[in-house]
């Protein structure tokens, strides 16, 4: 009997086994598909001589996650690999922002927009500088970052203290027309902020655009040498060595609860794998708490919290295989393993505004992913392995293309996206399509037959919106791994600080496992949540939990 079971081989998942194996526990790893990864990825499926990432593709969180940085991955054959530039923006009239591997290429770039736009980013990354042992700190440890925040808070007072804090939380729109008078420093935040669900006038999507643009000025956005996957070979190889095993092909479909405790996890082919401490979940909240766990064992008002979850936008994405470079119209955008596509701040406004009134956008805003400019050894030399993906609604209420797009995303729909998402491309691209030599598609329903935590193609484990973070994230009350369920956590991107590929919801689950109790409000919380009345009945969860 192993002392732990995680469910899931995703990133967390696996950083979650690797830090229980490091203490000494016996660790198993059920995934359902036949690979381990999750949305980590990599095959030849568009052409034999062309690697493309299935779903993620560039790692900036990675890079700086002093969680990875721990288990020295290095070790295990992981090699990051950079493009020349980190992100370009480009634009119809042939200017381009680009955010460089050095904060000079930044600069001069910004300055070709408006004199002082370049100075005005240098004062934002000095902020960034003095702020960042902190912050990452308190981002990557579990809620609430006691002693990282307080650190974080003073450091906050030396930095302008509210009128930072206040830069932070508004919508990026307002943060960029406050920090520039022209639009290239706007793109570069924008476009990031734009990663997540967030539009640019959504509160707080100001500071996690600033927030995604620094990490990439401080450690680009890498790429692991000849796939996505080689970060999951590493996790897998560096696990197996400390003793620990992946078992895929075994999907979970119960976790055993007696008494209040999570005993073992049972699998669709009836097998059952006991647990001697805990069982850690790296899987979808609704998963957790929908089906994996039986609504008897959980307090009535987390299954009526579940009913508010809210997930983040529907994902469509589609891989090429180029017989040559993107044409780009703007050379710069060539040199960028990650090219942003929308022609200024106003069209993100307005494709955000099609995706909240449930129409599939006519202009999509793509995420553009160079491969072979960041890591020549996926494709042929001369080539390009090339993705874009942009998001649609969950639920399709109509199509501002006019295309008759419902949402089906039978194989017709699928095309008809796809086109239109290579006529946006062909906008800054004049000629892409030509060097198209095969294409793959990836609709939502497709994602999520992947990765089953990719509910409809979301890709963030819920949205990144205020509503849905820190104490509210996934559920209001919770903001830690612990659940009401003894010995087991939450691990996944569902889970305090949220998506991205960094390790911190797998490390903090795994460290709540290790102590083995709970923080004092929690704790009473459960024994509240594990009392019967003389009916039998489980009581209420108390409003402040």
């Amino acid at each position: 009997m192993p002392d732990a079971v995680v469910i899931g081989a995703g990133p967390n998942g696996l950083v979650a086994a690797n830090l229980l194996a490091d203490a000494g526990w016996s660790v198993v790893v059920l995934e359902e598909q036949p690979e381990p990864g999750g949305a980590v990825r990599h095959d030849r499926g568009v052409d034999p001589e062309f690697v493309h990432d299935l779903f993620s593709a560039f790692y900036p969180l990675a890079a700086a996650s002093p969680i990875l940085e721990t288990l020295r991955l290095e070790r295990y054959g992981l090699r990051w690999r950079h493009a020349p530039r980190v992100v370009a923006h480009p634009l119809s009239d042939g200017r381009c922002a680009v955010l460089g591997r050095t904060l000079g290429q930044t600069v001069a770039s910004l300055e070709g927009f408006a004199e002082g736009d370049g100075e005005a980013w240098r004062d934002l990354h000095d902020v960034w500088e003095r702020l960042r042992p902190d912050l990452l700190d308190a981002l990557f440890t579990p809620f609430p970052p006691v002693k990282a925040g307080a650190r974080l808070a003073l450091r906050l007072r030396g930095t302008g203290g509210l009128r930072l804090a206040r830069s932070l939380v508004l919508p990026v729109r307002r943060l960029g027309e406050e920090e520039f008078r022209e639009e290239g420093g706007r793109l570069l935040l924008a476009g990031n902020a734009l990663h997540a669900d967030l539009a640019p006038e959504a509160a707080g999507s100001g500071g996690f655009g600033w927030l995604m643009a620094m990490l990439g000025q401080s450690y680009g956005f890498p790429v692991p040498e000849g796939g996505a996957g080689g970060l999951i070979t590493a996790l897998v190889a560096r696990l197996e060595e400390r003793g620990g095993a992946v078992r895929c092909g075994q999907r979970a479909v119960e976790i055993v609860v007696r008494q209040g405790t999570a005993v073992a996890v049972r699998t669709a082919d009836g097998e059952t794998f006991d647990a001697r401490r805990a069982v850690l979940a790296d899987v979808s909240v609704p998963a957790l708490y929908g089906e994996l766990v039986r609504p008897e064992h959980l307090p009535d008002q987390v299954l009526k919290d579940l009913e508010r979850f809210q997930w983040d936008f529907a994902t469509f994405k589609v891989d090429w295989a180029l017989d040559g470079p993107v044409p780009w119209a703007s050379p710069e955008a060539g040199q960028a393993g990650t090219v942003h596509l929308a022609d200024g701040v106003d069209e993100l406004t307005r494709f955000a505004a099609q995706l909240a009134m449930g129409r599939v956008p006519d202009r999509p805003f793509c995420v553009f992913g160079q491969m072979t400019t960041a890591d020549p050894t996926r494709s042929p030399a001369g080539t390009e392995s090339a993705w874009a993906y942009t998001h649609v609604p969950h639920t399709v209420r109509g199509d501002a293309g006019d295309e008759g797009i419902t949402g089906s995303w039978d194989a017709a729909e699928a095309e008809r996206m796809a086109d239109r998402v290579e006529r946006q491309v062909e906008r800054f691209a004049p000629g892409f399509r030509d060097r198209i030599r095969a294409r793959r598609l990836l609709a939502p329903p497709t994602l999520e037959a992947m990765d089953a935590n990719l509910r409809g193609g979301a890709i963030n484990g819920g949205t990144t919106a205020m509503h849905q973070q820190l104490v509210f994230r996934p559920v209001p009350g919770t903001g830690r791994p612990e659940t009401a369920v003894r010995r087991l956590y939450l691990a996944s991107a569902a889970a305090h600080p949220g998506g991205g590929v960094h390790g911190a919801p797998g490390a903090n689950a795994a460290r709540a496992a290790l102590h083995g109790r709970l923080p004092g409000g929690l704790a009473r919380a459960q024994r509240l949540l594990t009392r019967r009345d003389r009916k039998g009945d489980r009581r209420p969860v108390p409003d402040e939990w």
